[in-house]
This record gives C-alpha cells, structure tokens and sequence, in this order.
C-alpha cells in the first residue's frame, strides 16, 4: 500500500505500526520519528510561521480564513508522482494541519482514486481510537491493539500515582491573544492530578481574557503553544510577563510556571501524547510521579 499523510501524528503512528516503508508522502510538519524527514512534502504552508511573531501568525491565519484563502498548498507534482492508494487526514482543524479543502485538492488531482481516512479525535479516547482505525486501514490490527495497550498502561501509571492533593491547572495554547486549551489537554491534565481551568474536554481551544486567569488564580499554569517548542515559548513570553495582571497570578508570583514540548506532545494527537500526560504528571506531582520517566528536555520551570 501507498500511504500519504496529511498529519504528523498519523505519520508518527504509522512508523510505530510498521508501515513506515509505505509512506510515500508527507506534510513539512511530518518531522517525527527522523525518517519522516526524508520522504517527499506533498503539503507546505501558504507563509512561513517560523518569521513571525505569534500575534502575526494569528493575524495572518485569520485574515486567511476571513479570504477563504489557502492556509496550507498541495504540491500537485510531488502527489502526482506519489500516488498513494490512502491518504490519512484529519476533520479537527483546518489551522493544525491540512483540512477539508486540501483534501479535496489531492483526491481531485488524482483523479477520485485514492482512499482517504478521516480522524477526528476529540479527546484522549478518541486518539486511542485513531491509532486502531489507522492500523485497521493499513492492515496492522495485531500491532495496533499491541500499541494501543502499552499507551494505556502508561495512562493508567498515571492515573494511580498516589496524590495528596489537585493543584488548579491552567494550560494556556497561545500566548498572544491568549488561548486556553482544549480538546485532550484538560483530560491531560485530569489524569495527571490536576484540576483543569478554563476549558473543557472534547471542546475547541479558545480565546481566554486575562481577567479570567486572575478569576480562576491558578496554583499551576503550562504553556503549550500550539506547534511551539519551548525555546520557541520563551521568544514569545515576555510580552506577557511585563503585564500586571500575569504578574498577579498565583502561579506566577510562586514561579510555578513550565513551558512544554508542545509540538511533540500536546499539540498532536497520537502516541506521544501519552508522553505530554507524563510530564504533566512530574510538573504537578513531582515527588508521587518519580517512577515515571519522560523525555530529556521536555519541560521547563520558569523563574522569574
């Protein structure tokens, strides 16, 4: 089978089901794992968000969308030359990764042929969902049931730590407007021994007003800006730290602040997610979660 990926997490997955070999095609954010990087870009973004500022990229990215024009363009050459019998997309962004427009725009350049599989996860059972839809798709049922387990071991690890208390948690997707998280990041944070703020699971991030921050007084905040890694957070935060209100915040003024991977594990649906439970779980519980390993790097306390 010949297998294009519209999205990271699919491409990630499907690496760890074994049908590597037959991705044929992937998007500029397909980056995980390594080899992901050498296979052909049938996807690139209409503006290069690594010259921007967040502000500006939100700027654009809604200026786009107001146009109807095109956030994400098809390489119709590099797909041609592809020709893949699946394409693996999602119907959950149309900012996170190509949507139903581009989608359209392949099938249509090759002419209706290829099968394409839509994942719409919502939460963290739908991720677990997803990863046995793709193995079921591609014919790897017995290694997607495997993998899928070992995911839910780990989550169940989490959730048993043994925890004196729930400090508030407020995860905020987007520094400038500010963005409060949602979709699978408030179960995150539940599982991890948190009490979630601001947002709800299964529902959309949204823009949050900083007043609702200072309502909410978090005892814990975690930035996880959509795609971003935490150097690239920390370029974006000072706009925000010089801003009374952010200064008041508990969480703040006791530096109980952490920047996360995003990009890795938050922001993408798939097996790495599992990893973003985990660090949330060291982040809030560092002494109940000391059994629990996470990648090096993953996160950072913030001190003012």
């Amino acid at each position: 089978m010949r297998i294009v990926s519209f999205l990271p997490s699919a491409t990630e997955t499907l690496y760890q089901l074994g049908a590597g070999s037959e991705i044929v095609g992937v998007t500029h954010e397909c980056k995980f794992p390594a080899l992901a990087r050498k296979k052909p870009r049938v996807i690139r973004p209409s503006f290069d968000p690594s010259r921007m500022t967040g502000q500006q990229i939100d700027s654009k990215i809604v200026a786009l969308m107001r146009s109807g024009s095109d956030i994400y363009i098809v390489d119709d050459k590099v797909l041609k030359k592809a020709n893949p019998d699946l394409i693996v997309a999602q119907g959950l962004c149309e900012v996170c990764s190509p949507f139903t427009k581009e989608i359209n725009r392949a099938v249509s350049v090759l002419g209706g042929r290829p099968d394409v599989l839509v994942l719409d996860p919502h939460d963290l059972d739908d991720i677990l969902v997803s990863i046995m839809d793709i193995a079921e798709k591609v014919g790897r049922v017995r290694e997607g049931a495997k993998l899928v387990a070992s995911l839910q071991k780990r989550i169940d690890a989490v959730r048993n730590m043994k925890i004196k208390n729930r400090p508030r948690v407020l995860c905020i997707e987007w520094l400038d407007p500010l963005f409060t998280a949602g979709h699978w990041v408030p179960q995150m944070v539940e599982y991890a021994g948190g009490i979630n703020g601001l947002s709800t699971a299964g529902e959309p991030s949204r823009r949050m007003d900083i007043d609702e921050a200072v309502e909410f007084d978090p005892d814990i905040i975690v930035l996880l800006p959509c795609g971003f890694e935490i150097s690239r957070t920390l370029k974006e935060l000072p706009a925000l730290a010089r801003n009374e209100k952010w200064k008041s915040l508990r969480a703040v003024k006791n530096n109980d602040v952490y920047a996360v991977n995003a990009n890795a594990y938050f922001s993408k649906p798939g097996p790495r997610t599992v990893a973003g439970i985990e660090i949330l779980a060291k982040i809030l519980h560092p002494e109940a979660s000391g059994h629990i390993r996470v990648p090096k790097g993953s996160y950072k306390k913030l001190l003012r």
